[in-house]
């Protein structure tokens, strides 16, 4: 368990599982620069949690809900928690994540989603099977199981990104081409650090050898 001055955001665990060098330049060193995809993905976060809550028959809408897990050493804001009535007069939690862009190739949204349901588990002390991401490029729900394989995904991510933050230390780059679509290429240089790094290699290999 985790205490109140331990809790780290629950957003960096998107940010760690997309690149832990991306985690460690927003949430160690505090870097962020604002460009219009990441203006859009704000207005859009801000637009969803000033909608205010709703209901529509079986289903009752809230936004913008407080999370907290101590378990986990998380704490965040869902967008959209929606709760679903089921045949019993119960009501489900399903959770429910807005995105700016498009479906991710990796499971870095995913891990986000499924934190905000493990962190509503604890908090309900109830079991959420599933949830959904949104996302506004494709203007389609995509539908997420919070199955074994993911919760465990989940909860390793989230113990290797306290483990990152906790040491202060920021990683090297690994240029890859998602480095492209990131709103902090021009702080984190990939590029120039590992051309940079390779040179040194060089020299030293070049100085071993003689």
């Amino acid at each position: 368990m985790y205490s109140e001055d331990d809790l780290i955001q629950l957003s960096s665990l998107q940010h760690y599982a997309f690149c832990p060098r991306q985690c460690a330049l927003i949430h160690v060193e505090q870097a962020w620069v604002e460009n219009r995809l990441t203006a859009e993905g704000r207005i859009m976060h801000e637009h969803v949690h000033d909608e205010g809550d709703e209901s529509r028959g079986n289903v009752r809408i809230e936004r913008g809900i407080s999370l907290r897990s101590l378990r986990l050493g998380l704490i965040g804001k869902a967008d959209v928690v929606e709760y679903h009535r089921q045949d019993d007069g119960t009501w489900q939690a399903f959770p429910v994540e807005y995105k700016r862009g498009k479906p991710k190739p990796d499971h870095s949204d995913k891990i986000q989603l499924c934190a905000q349901a493990l962190c509503l588990e604890e908090m309900l002390n109830a079991s959420i099977p599933a949830g959904a991401l949104f996302y506004g490029k494709t203007r389609r729900r995509l539908d997420v199981d919070f199955d074994e394989a993911l919760r465990i995904e989940t909860q390793n991510i989230a113990q290797q990104t306290h483990t990152l933050i906790e040491s202060g230390q920021t990683p090297m780059p690994v240029y890859t081409k998602r480095c492209e679509s990131c709103s902090l290429m021009a702080e984190c240089i990939p590029k120039t650090i590992q051309k940079k790094r390779s040179v040194k290699s060089y020299l030293k290999r070049m100085l071993d050898e003689t």
